[in-house]
């Protein structure tokens, strides 16, 4: 695939029976993928036009021309829609960053340490998290904030990384160790009563 298009939407499942479908926008305004001209899939060999759309939760019910009926409907499921690169409007702020421009840049620690490459934003409901995949291990995520991820350099293809520090997981004294139960009756000082 071709690195001058961009990942706008994801086809979901047919919505009714006169050719609609759900579609999941990857986007900052779930509509905008309607204002881009035609979509392309993967592999460019299907351009789809957005007849209608509107939102439905976290999806946008939408219609595309030619689709007309449930089966034609239920043939796109799980296509992926692209744009042109030029098609993106030009960021004003030299603070705002396209995901796609992230991903594959090295993310640093603030001593330079090499922590990984990013692989995906994803936003599972609590806000956007930035995905890092070091060499050979899982991958680890923080918070895509200032505090987490103050300095972005996409000439130098990285970014810094300040992961938070981890929570003392060790149980508090009022907690039950491994293999020791709690009084349920126990009262908030944790004597039973």
């Amino acid at each position: 695939m071709s690195e001058d298009r961009i990942l706008i939407a994801r086809i979901g499942a047919a919505h009714g029976v006169r050719g609609e479908v759900r579609v999941k926008p990857f986007g900052d305004d779930p509509l905008s993928f309607c204002d881009y001209g035609p979509l392309e899939t993967a592999d460019g060999k299907r351009r789809l036009v957005v007849k209608s759309a509107r939102l439905q939760k976290a999806m946008v019910v939408t219609r595309f021309e030619g689709i007309d009926d449930r089966n034609a409907a239920e043939a796109l499921n799980g296509l992926d829609l692209y744009i042109p690169r030029d098609a993106l409007p030009e960021l004003d702020d030299e603070d705002e960053f396209y995901h796609t421009d992230l991903l594959g840049l090295e993310a640093v620690s603030p001593d330079g340490e090499t922590l990984g490459k990013i692989v995906a934003l994803p936003d599972f409901g609590a806000g956007t998290l930035v995905e890092i995949r070091p060499e050979g291990a899982a991958s680890f995520y923080v918070p895509f904030t200032r505090e987490a991820v103050p300095e972005i350099d996409l000439a130098a293809g990285k970014v810094l990384i300040v992961v938070p520090e981890s929570t003392d997981a060790e149980p508090q004294d009022d907690e039950p160790q491994d293999g020791e139960e709690r009084d349920p009756r126990a009262d908030d000082d944790g004597a039973a009563g």
